[in-house]
Protein backbone atom coordinates (compact mmCIF):
# COMPACT_ATOMS: atom_id res chain seq x y z
CA UNK A 1 0.00 0.00 0.00
CA UNK A 2 1.45 3.56 -1.28
CA UNK A 3 2.07 5.71 1.81
CA UNK A 4 -0.69 8.75 0.28
CA UNK A 5 -2.89 5.59 1.19
CA UNK A 6 -1.69 5.34 4.88
CA UNK A 7 -1.96 8.90 5.33
CA UNK A 8 -5.89 9.16 3.55
CA UNK A 9 -6.70 6.40 6.00
CA UNK A 10 -5.72 8.28 8.54
CA UNK A 11 -7.12 11.39 7.58
CA UNK A 12 -10.81 9.25 7.18
CA UNK A 13 -10.43 7.61 10.69
CA UNK A 14 -9.58 11.35 12.21
CA UNK A 15 -12.63 12.74 10.78
CA UNK A 16 -14.86 9.58 11.44
CA UNK A 17 -13.79 10.26 15.27
CA UNK A 18 -14.79 14.05 14.94
CA UNK A 19 -17.92 13.27 13.60
CA UNK A 20 -18.87 10.78 16.29
CA UNK A 21 -17.43 13.12 19.00
CA UNK A 22 -20.01 16.32 17.25
CA UNK A 23 -22.85 14.09 17.54
CA UNK A 24 -22.41 12.23 20.97
CA UNK A 25 -21.82 16.15 22.24
CA UNK A 26 -24.81 16.92 20.12
CA UNK A 27 -27.43 14.10 21.59
CA UNK A 28 -26.09 14.53 25.56
CA UNK A 29 -26.66 18.63 24.80
CA UNK A 30 -30.39 17.35 23.70
CA UNK A 31 -30.98 14.90 26.58
CA UNK A 32 -29.88 17.71 28.85
CA UNK A 33 -31.84 20.18 27.52
CA UNK A 34 -35.03 18.08 27.33
CA UNK A 35 -34.53 16.55 31.10
CA UNK A 36 -33.85 19.96 32.65
CA UNK A 37 -35.66 22.59 30.07
CA UNK A 38 -35.68 26.08 31.42
CA UNK A 39 -33.07 24.99 34.18
CA UNK A 40 -30.39 24.03 30.96
CA UNK A 41 -30.83 27.56 29.68
CA UNK A 42 -30.07 29.26 33.24
CA UNK A 43 -27.49 27.11 33.89
CA UNK A 44 -25.90 27.85 30.57
CA UNK A 45 -26.49 31.24 30.70
CA UNK A 46 -25.06 31.75 34.23
CA UNK A 47 -21.55 30.93 32.16
CA UNK A 48 -19.36 31.40 29.47
CA UNK A 49 -18.47 27.85 29.63
CA UNK A 50 -20.99 25.40 27.55
CA UNK A 51 -19.18 22.31 28.16
CA UNK A 52 -18.22 22.99 32.38
CA UNK A 53 -22.46 23.97 32.36
CA UNK A 54 -23.46 20.49 30.79
CA UNK A 55 -21.14 19.08 32.93
CA UNK A 56 -22.46 20.45 36.40
CA UNK A 57 -25.96 19.36 35.51
CA UNK A 58 -24.38 15.61 34.81
CA UNK A 59 -23.07 15.88 38.26
CA UNK A 60 -25.83 16.76 39.66
CA UNK A 61 -27.96 13.98 38.08
CA UNK A 62 -25.68 11.42 39.35
CA UNK A 63 -25.92 13.07 42.77
CA UNK A 64 -29.44 13.22 42.67
CA UNK A 65 -29.21 9.22 42.10
CA UNK A 66 -27.68 8.57 45.31
CA UNK A 67 -30.71 10.02 47.06
CA UNK A 68 -33.54 8.19 48.37
CA UNK A 69 -36.31 10.33 47.26
CA UNK A 70 -39.95 8.44 48.25
CA UNK A 71 -42.77 10.04 47.38
CA UNK A 72 -45.16 10.72 50.17
CA UNK A 73 -47.81 8.74 51.58
CA UNK A 74 -51.69 9.88 51.10
CA UNK A 75 -52.53 10.86 54.95
CA UNK A 76 -48.80 13.35 54.76
CA UNK A 77 -49.92 14.52 51.51
CA UNK A 78 -53.64 15.23 52.95
CA UNK A 79 -51.59 16.80 56.20
CA UNK A 80 -49.36 18.83 54.32
CA UNK A 81 -51.85 20.40 52.12
CA UNK A 82 -53.86 21.48 54.87
CA UNK A 83 -51.07 23.29 56.59
CA UNK A 84 -50.91 24.88 53.21
CA UNK A 85 -53.97 26.15 53.46
CA UNK A 86 -53.70 27.98 56.87
CA UNK A 87 -50.48 29.67 56.10
CA UNK A 88 -52.35 30.92 53.13
CA UNK A 89 -55.13 32.42 54.64
CA UNK A 90 -52.70 33.86 57.26
CA UNK A 91 -51.32 35.51 54.41
CA UNK A 92 -53.64 39.07 55.15
CA UNK A 93 -52.67 39.58 58.47
CA UNK A 94 -49.46 38.54 58.18
CA UNK A 95 -48.16 38.25 54.90
CA UNK A 96 -44.03 38.02 55.91
CA UNK A 97 -44.84 35.38 58.61
CA UNK A 98 -46.73 33.65 55.44
CA UNK A 99 -43.91 33.08 53.79
CA UNK A 100 -41.78 32.06 56.88
CA UNK A 101 -43.78 29.60 57.47
CA UNK A 102 -44.16 28.50 53.64
CA UNK A 103 -40.33 28.31 53.35
CA UNK A 104 -39.97 25.69 56.54
CA UNK A 105 -43.22 23.86 55.39
CA UNK A 106 -41.10 23.11 52.17
CA UNK A 107 -37.85 22.26 53.93
CA UNK A 108 -40.30 19.48 56.12
CA UNK A 109 -41.75 18.21 52.87
CA UNK A 110 -38.89 18.15 50.70
CA UNK A 111 -36.63 16.84 53.97
CA UNK A 112 -39.74 13.81 54.67
CA UNK A 113 -39.14 13.02 50.60
CA UNK A 114 -35.30 12.39 50.91
CA UNK A 115 -33.81 16.10 49.40
CA UNK A 116 -30.99 17.83 52.01
CA UNK A 117 -32.05 20.82 53.65
CA UNK A 118 -28.91 22.09 54.96
CA UNK A 119 -27.61 24.22 52.20
CA UNK A 120 -29.92 26.02 50.18
CA UNK A 121 -28.07 26.24 46.94
CA UNK A 122 -27.39 22.04 46.98
CA UNK A 123 -31.17 21.76 47.73
CA UNK A 124 -32.02 23.67 44.84
CA UNK A 125 -29.81 21.85 42.73
CA UNK A 126 -30.90 18.15 43.58
CA UNK A 127 -34.44 19.38 43.77
CA UNK A 128 -33.57 21.09 39.80
CA UNK A 129 -32.91 17.66 38.66
CA UNK A 130 -37.08 16.39 39.58
CA UNK A 131 -38.84 19.50 39.53
CA UNK A 132 -36.86 21.57 36.59
CA UNK A 133 -39.53 23.80 35.69
CA UNK A 134 -40.43 25.03 38.87
CA UNK A 135 -36.96 25.17 40.80
CA UNK A 136 -36.36 28.98 39.85
CA UNK A 137 -39.77 29.77 41.20
CA UNK A 138 -38.47 28.29 44.41
CA UNK A 139 -34.98 30.03 44.00
CA UNK A 140 -36.92 33.73 43.37
CA UNK A 141 -39.35 33.03 46.69
CA UNK A 142 -36.40 32.07 48.71
CA UNK A 143 -34.38 35.42 47.63
CA UNK A 144 -37.78 36.88 48.83
CA UNK A 145 -37.73 35.37 51.84
CA UNK A 146 -34.19 36.61 52.79
CA UNK A 147 -35.51 40.18 51.87
CA UNK A 148 -38.04 39.90 54.39
CA UNK A 149 -36.04 38.82 57.26
CA UNK A 150 -34.81 42.00 57.28
CA UNK A 151 -37.95 44.18 56.44
CA UNK A 152 -36.95 44.95 52.83
CA UNK A 153 -39.53 42.80 50.92
CA UNK A 154 -42.98 44.79 49.97
CA UNK A 155 -46.17 43.03 50.32
CA UNK A 156 -46.40 41.89 46.68
CA UNK A 157 -42.78 40.50 46.50
CA UNK A 158 -44.24 38.54 49.42
CA UNK A 159 -47.38 37.80 47.46
CA UNK A 160 -45.72 36.40 44.23
CA UNK A 161 -43.13 34.48 46.66
CA UNK A 162 -45.86 32.42 48.48
CA UNK A 163 -47.63 31.48 44.46
CA UNK A 164 -43.47 31.01 43.75
CA UNK A 165 -43.60 28.25 46.36
CA UNK A 166 -46.47 26.97 45.64
CA UNK A 167 -45.34 25.83 42.35
CA UNK A 168 -42.58 23.55 43.62
CA UNK A 169 -44.61 22.45 46.79
CA UNK A 170 -47.83 21.12 44.34
CA UNK A 171 -44.90 19.23 42.47
CA UNK A 172 -43.55 17.51 45.40
CA UNK A 173 -46.80 16.52 47.27
CA UNK A 174 -48.05 14.75 43.40
CA UNK A 175 -48.69 11.22 44.14
CA UNK A 176 -45.82 8.89 42.07
CA UNK A 177 -46.46 8.76 38.82
CA UNK A 178 -46.79 12.83 38.85
CA UNK A 179 -50.91 12.83 38.73
CA UNK A 180 -53.07 15.14 40.94
CA UNK A 181 -54.70 14.39 43.81
CA UNK A 182 -58.61 12.69 43.48
CA UNK A 183 -61.69 13.18 45.83
CA UNK A 184 -61.33 15.57 48.85
CA UNK A 185 -57.79 15.97 48.50
CA UNK A 186 -57.89 16.84 44.53
CA UNK A 187 -60.18 19.37 45.34
CA UNK A 188 -58.14 20.92 48.28
CA UNK A 189 -55.39 21.18 46.54
CA UNK A 190 -57.60 22.93 43.48
CA UNK A 191 -59.16 25.32 45.93
CA UNK A 192 -55.69 26.37 47.38
CA UNK A 193 -54.29 26.89 44.01
CA UNK A 194 -57.08 29.17 42.86
CA UNK A 195 -56.30 31.11 45.91
CA UNK A 196 -52.62 31.34 45.78
CA UNK A 197 -52.88 32.62 42.16
CA UNK A 198 -55.21 35.53 43.45
CA UNK A 199 -53.93 38.78 42.72
CA UNK A 200 -55.12 42.39 43.54
CA UNK A 201 -58.41 41.69 41.42
CA UNK A 202 -59.02 38.42 42.90
CA UNK A 203 -58.73 36.57 40.04
CA UNK A 204 -56.98 33.55 39.27
CA UNK A 205 -54.44 32.75 36.80
CA UNK A 206 -56.77 31.00 34.60
CA UNK A 207 -59.17 33.92 34.53
CA UNK A 208 -61.40 31.79 37.32
CA UNK A 209 -62.83 33.74 40.29
CA UNK A 210 -61.21 31.93 43.14
CA UNK A 211 -64.19 32.53 45.33
CA UNK A 212 -66.46 31.24 42.79
CA UNK A 213 -67.88 27.78 42.97
CA UNK A 214 -70.92 26.56 41.91
CA UNK A 215 -72.54 30.01 42.51
CA UNK A 216 -71.06 30.48 46.14
CA UNK A 217 -67.70 31.65 47.50
CA UNK A 218 -64.88 28.94 48.64
CA UNK A 219 -66.13 28.47 52.47
CA UNK A 220 -62.52 27.42 52.70
CA UNK A 221 -61.91 31.44 52.65
CA UNK A 222 -63.62 32.03 56.50
CA UNK A 223 -65.33 28.85 57.00
CA UNK A 224 -69.31 30.28 55.77
CA UNK A 225 -71.11 28.92 53.19
CA UNK A 226 -73.91 31.31 53.05
CA UNK A 227 -73.54 33.49 50.64
CA UNK A 228 -76.71 33.58 48.08
CA UNK A 229 -75.79 32.84 44.02
CA UNK A 230 -75.41 35.64 42.26
CA UNK A 231 -73.70 38.12 45.08
CA UNK A 232 -70.69 39.89 43.88
CA UNK A 233 -67.31 39.87 44.27
CA UNK A 234 -65.64 42.83 45.99
CA UNK A 235 -62.52 42.99 43.75
CA UNK A 236 -60.53 40.78 46.19
CA UNK A 237 -62.20 37.65 46.22
CA UNK A 238 -63.59 38.36 49.44
CA UNK A 239 -66.86 37.89 50.62
CA UNK A 240 -68.63 41.46 50.99
CA UNK A 241 -70.15 40.33 54.16
CA UNK A 242 -67.18 39.13 55.67
CA UNK A 243 -65.64 40.47 58.90
CA UNK A 244 -61.90 40.83 59.47
CA UNK A 245 -61.24 36.81 59.77
CA UNK A 246 -61.78 36.60 56.29
CA UNK A 247 -58.65 35.92 54.45
CA UNK A 248 -57.63 35.54 50.79
CA UNK A 249 -54.60 37.29 49.17
CA UNK A 250 -55.84 40.23 48.05
CA UNK A 251 -55.33 43.22 50.39
CA UNK A 252 -57.77 44.41 53.61
CA UNK A 253 -60.34 46.59 51.97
Amino acid sequence: MQPWTWVLLIVVLIVIVLLVAVLMRQRRTAGLRDRFGPEYDRTIDTTDDKRGAEQELLDRARRREKLDIRPLPEAARARYAEQWRGIQERFIDDPAGSVGAAHTLLDQVMAERGYPTRDFEEQADLVSVDHPRVVENYRAAYAVYQRQSTGQATTEEMRDALVRYRSLFEDLLRPEGGGAGTGAEARTEARAGRRADAGLDGRAADGTDPAADGGRYDDALDGRGDLPAGQPADGTGMRPDAGPSSTTYGDRR
